[in-house]
């Protein structure tokens, strides 16, 4: 069994079960170390969101004790690309970020959350159907950033290529 065998049924599990939630951010710890070392966590997950948690701590900080740019970047970039996991078959479906947009609006100073959301309809419109005739597609997802206050931090768009894996010509 693979790691993303488990993956739908911890997060079916993550999503009624505060401790499952808590078991699933431990495996996702281990699996993508550079998200740990900041306390990265999924503070929610759905159907159709996933909304992260950032704390507010010396290691994200800038040079002016705010949250770091490229750490409310990545989060916004880990909340979209683990909706899409949950939502697609990873071992079907290879998921690689394209391109990001971020624009900042408002300076971090305590913890940050990321919303993303996407209904399965429109993934299933948008990406599944036409993987079908197509050999990649790609999805271009909103995570929206605000502080522990609600103020608005970012908004971020990253564009994700999928790819059916027996159409990836590189080596695992």
């Amino acid at each position: 069994m693979q790691l993303f065998d488990l993956l739908d049924p911890l997060t079916t599990r993550a999503r009624v079960s505060k401790g499952w939630l808590w078991v699933l951010n431990r495996i996702v710890m281990w699996v993508i170390p550079f998200n740990g070392a900041h306390n990265f966590v999924i503070a929610g997950i759905g159907e159709d969101f996933v909304r992260t948690k950032a704390p507010y701590r010396r290691k994200n900080f800038n040079h002016i004790r705010g949250i770091h740019a490229c750490g409310i970047a990545t989060i916004a970039e880990f909340s979209a690309g683990f909706l899409l996991l949950t939502q697609l078959d990873p071992s079907r479906y290879r998921l690689i970020m394209s391109h990001m947009e971020v624009e900042y609006t408002y300076q971090a100073k305590e913890e940050i959350y990321s919303e993303s959301r996407q209904s399965l309809d429109k993934l299933n419109r948008d990406v599944v159907e036409p993987l079908k005739s197509k050999d990649l597609v790609t999805v271009t997802m909103e995570s929206r950033v605000t502080d522990s206050s609600g103020n608005n931090v970012a908004l971020a768009h990253t564009t994700w290529q999928i790819k059916n894996w027996r159409k990836v010509k590189t080596k695992v």
